[in-house]
C-alpha cells in the first residue's frame, strides 16, 4: 500500500507561496489552464500547469513523483492546510485494474498510463502544516479529509471526504466546493462517488432525496450513475423518488393498526408540531422531510444550557442537574401552584405539594429559588416576601388573560422547537416510517419500504464536467476537432473505443500534422496504445498532405481505427459469473457469495444471509440445493 511522508512538511522554505483555498481551482488561479487560448486544453495538460506551482516532496512517496500546495484557508486564526498530489504510473501501481470504473459501469474504459491523487490529509493542523502521530498517509485510505483519484483522460473518483464531525478543520461544505472548483480547473470528464454518508445514524442519501428530490453531493450536479442490487436505471431511480415523496401525511396519521399504541401517539404528536411551525400546510411526506432540513438549518445548535427552554436558570452556576430534570420540576411547581385555593402561596406550601413527586430536595429548592418572575408558558410565576409574615409567597398570573391579543404568539411561542428536539423527531420519523422493515404489503407502508430500498440502493453518483469540450479560438486562429481510436480484435470486430479527446489545431494543419498529435496523446494517455500508429481514419482517406479543415468541419469527431495488441487493457475487473435473484448480472462492489456447485454469484443480502454474519464457507444456491434434493436416494 502506497504511502506518503509527511516528515518534509514539517519545515517549509521560507518565502515558499500560499495559495488561498477560497479561490484555489479556478480559472487562472494558480495556472491558466488550457494555455491561455480558446481551446480548455487537456487533462493532462491542465494537471502538469497546475504541478509546476508545487513545492516538489523529493522521495515523499517512495519512488512517486509527488508536490504539495500550502493552502491558506484563513488568516485570523491563522489556518494552513496541504494539498498533495501523487502520480501513479501504471508500472508502480499495486492495482492495474480500477474497481471504482468497473462498478460505476466504465470497465470498458482503456487503462490509463497514470492516476493522479489528490489529498488532503486528515493529520493537517492549523499554523505550519504539524502532523499528529505518524507521518505516512496512505494513499488507499478513507480516513484523509480528501482524496481525490484521476485517470489521466480525466475521468475520476471522488474516495473519500471527511468534514468537521470526524475532526477535520473544514466543513464537508468547504471540502466540497474546493474539490468542485478543482474538478472544474483541471478540465476533468466525469467524477464518480459512492455516497454513503450518514448523520446520527441516518443515510443522507435517502433523507436529502426524500426531502428535496436529490442526494446531498446533488448540490453540486452529482446524480444518480448507477445502481446496485438490481437497481440498473434511472428512471426506476426517480420513480422511487416521486413515489415516496408524494405520500400523503393523512394516510400514515390514520394508521393507527400499523403502529404500537406509544409509535402512534409519538407521531401524532410530530406532525401537528411542524405544521404549525411552518406556518404552510405540510401535505406530504417529502413536505415534512423538506421542512425539517430547511429548520435544522435555521436553528443553532445548542450546548446543553441553551437547549433547555429556561436558559436564564441552567446557566445558573449552581445547577448541577439535566436540562429535562428542571424543566420536570419547574412544571410540577407550576402544577401545584394551579391547583391551589389560594392567589398567593407560601414557599413551603409548595414544596410540600411538590416533594410528593419530585424526590430530590436540592433540585426542589434550586427550582422554588430560581423559578421568581419567569415566564412558564402562557403563565408567569411571580414571587415576593410577604411584609406581614416575612414568609416567601408564589403567584400564579396567567398573561394570556391580561393581554388576550398576544395570546395567539405565546401559544406558538410554546411550539418553537430545539435543534436536540428537531433531530430526535427526525430520527424518529426516519426510523420508524422510512426505514422500518415491518412494512406490510398492500399497505401504504409497503410502498415506502420499496421506494426506500432503491434509493438507498443508487449509491453510486456522476457528475459530467465536460472538460474536453472547447471553442475555436479565432484570436490564435485554431479549430478544434476530437478524435478517438477504435481497436479491432483479428476478425474485424470492434473491441473498445476510447472517449473522444480534444486537439486544437492551426487552420492550415494537414491530415500528418493531426497523426502526429493523436498518436502523441494517446500514447501518453493510455496503456493500450502504446505503440499506436494513425493510420487508418473511418470512413475517410485522406492524404498526409491534405488540410484538414478542407475534409471535416472544424468540431468534427474523427475516429482512427488499429489492431489490438495483447495483453489487459480495460479497467473492468475479471469477469465473475453473477446472476442474482435482483437481477443483478455484474459484480456491484457489493458482498457477495458464490454456489459451491455452479460457481453463481449472489448477493448475500439477496439470499438472506444477514449483514452481520460472515460469508458461510459452504453455499448451495436455492437451484442447486432443489436439484440435489430431486435426486432418487440409493439404495
Amino acid at each position: 500500500m502506497s504511502q506518503l511522508d509527511m516528515s518534509g512538511c514539517r519545515k517549509r522554505r521560507r518565502g515558499e507561496r500560499v495559495f488561498k483555498f477560497k479561490v484555489f481551482g479556478e480559472r487562472g488561479y494558480p495556472a491558466e489552464f488550457g494555455g491561455g487560448g480558446g481551446g480548455r486544453g487537456s487533462f493532462q495538460e491542465n494537471v502538469r500547469a497546475l504541478l509546476e506551482y508545487g513545492h516538489v516532496e523529493s522521495g515523499a512517496c517512495g519512488p512517486l513523483p509527488s508536490w504539495s500546495f500550502q493552502l491558506e484557508v484563513c488568516r485570523h486564526p491563522l489556518l494552513h492546510l496541504f494539498l498533495f498530489v501523487v502520480e501513479e504510473p501504471v508500472e508502480l501501481s499495486s492495482e492495474l485494474r480500477c474497481k471504482y470504473c468497473h462498478y460505476i459501469g466504465w470497465g470498458h474504459h482503456m487503462i490509463c498510463n497514470k492516476k493522479y491523487h489528490f489529498v488532503l490529509p486528515s493529520k493537517a493542523k492549523s499554523g505550519g502544516g504539524q502532523y499528529s502521530n505518524s507521518n505516512l498517509i496512505e494513499l488507499q485510505g478513507e480516513s484523509h479529509t480528501l482524496h481525490g483519484v484521476f485517470h489521466s483522460n480525466g475521468f475520476g473518483h471522488l474516495l473519500c471526504i471527511n468534514g468537521s464531525k470526524t475532526g477535520s478543520n473544514l466543513t464537508g461544505y468547504q471540502i466540497m466546493e474546493f474539490w468542485d472548483r478543482l474538478c472544474s480547473g483541471l478540465g476533468a470528464r466525469k467524477v464518480s462517488l459512492k455516497d454513503v454518508a450518514k448523520k446520527m445514524g441516518m443515510d443522507l442519501r435517502l433523507l436529502h432525496t426524500v426531502a428535496s428530490g436529490k442526494p446531498w453531493f446533488g448540490q453540486w450536479g452529482y446524480a444518480f450513475g448507477r445502481g446496485t442490487h438490481g437497481v440498473n436505471n434511472q428512471e426506476t431511480y426517480q420513480s422511487a423518488i416521486k413515489a415516496i415523496q408524494n405520500i400523503p401525511l393523512t394516510l400514515i396519521a390514520h394508521q393507527l393498526g400499523f403502529f404500537t399504541s406509544s409509535q402512534y401517539e409519538i407521531i401524532q404528536n410530530i406532525l401537528p408540531r411542524y405544521q404549525l411551525l411552518s406556518g404552510h400546510s405540510l401535505i406530504t411526506l417529502g413536505d415534512l422531510f423538506h421542512f425539517m432540513l430547511e429548520l435544522k438549518l435555521r436553528i443553532p445548535k445548542e450546548n446543553n444550557v441553551s437547549s433547555s427552554h429556561y436558559p436564564g436558570i441552567m446557566s445558573d452556576a449552581s445547577c448541577r442537574w439535566s436540562p429535562k430534570r428542571v424543566e420536570m420540576a419547574i412544571h410540577v411547581v407550576v402544577e401545584a401552584l394551579k391547583r391551589a385555593e389560594f392567589q398567593w402561596v407560601s414557599r413551603q406550601h409548595v414544596r410540600d405539594v411538590a416533594r410528593a413527586y419530585i424526590g430530590d430536595t436540592g433540585l426542589l429548592d434550586f427550582v422554588l429559588k430560581s423559578l421568581g418572575n419567569h415566564l412558564v408558558g402562557k403563565y408567569f410565576v411571580r414571587r415576593c416576601l410577604n411584609p406581614v409574615t416575612k414568609v416567601l409567597e408564589y403567584c400564579l398570573e396567567d398573561v394570556s388573560r391580561a393581554f388576550p391579543m398576544q395570546e395567539p404568539l405565546l401559544v406558538k411561542a410554546q411550539h418553537k422547537v430545539s435543534w436536540a428536539q428537531l433531530m430526535k423527531d427526525m430520527f424518529y420519523m426516519y426510523v420508524n416510517i422510512l426505514r422500518d422493515d415491518r412494512h406490510q404489503n398492500g399497505s401504504v407502508f409497503a410502498t415506502i419500504g420499496v421506494a426506500s430500498r432503491i434509493i438507498l440502493d443508487s449509491k453510486y453518483l456522476v457528475k459530467e464536467y465536460h472538460g474536453e469540450k472547447a471553442t475555436n479560438d479565432e484570436t490564435n486562429k485554431t479549430k478544434i476537432v476530437y478524435c478517438a481510436v477504435v481497436l479491432k480484435n483479428e476478425q474485424e470486430h470492434e473491441t473498445t473505443t476510447t472517449p473522444y479527446h480534444c486537439f486544437a489545431l492551426r487552420n492550415s494543419a494537414i491530415f500528418d500534422d493531426l497523426k502526429y498529435e493523436v498518436e502523441k496523446m494517446f500514447r501518453e494517455t493510455y496503456l493500450g496504445l502504446r505503440n499506436f500508429v494513425a493510420t487508418s481514419i473511418r470512413n475517410m482517406n485522406p492524404k498526409g498532405s491534405d488540410l484538414v479543415f478542407k475534409a471535416v468541419k472544424p468540431g468534427s469527431r474523427i475516429e482512427f481505427e488499429c489492431m489490438q495488441e495483447l495483453g489487459i487493457i480495460c479497467e473492468g475487473l475479471t469477469t465473475m459469473d453473477v446472476d442474482c435473484v435482483c437481477g443483478a448480472k455484474e459484480d456491484d462492489g457489493e458482498r457477495m457469495v458464490a454456489c459451491d456447485v455452479c460457481q453463481v454469484w449472489q448477493h448475500t443480502r439477496c439470499v438472506q444471509i444477514p449483514e452481520s454474519d460472515q460469508v458461510p464457507t459452504i453455499f448451495l444456491c436455492s437451484a442447486c440445493e432443489q436439484g440435489i434434493l430431486s435426486l432418487p436416494c440409493l439404495p
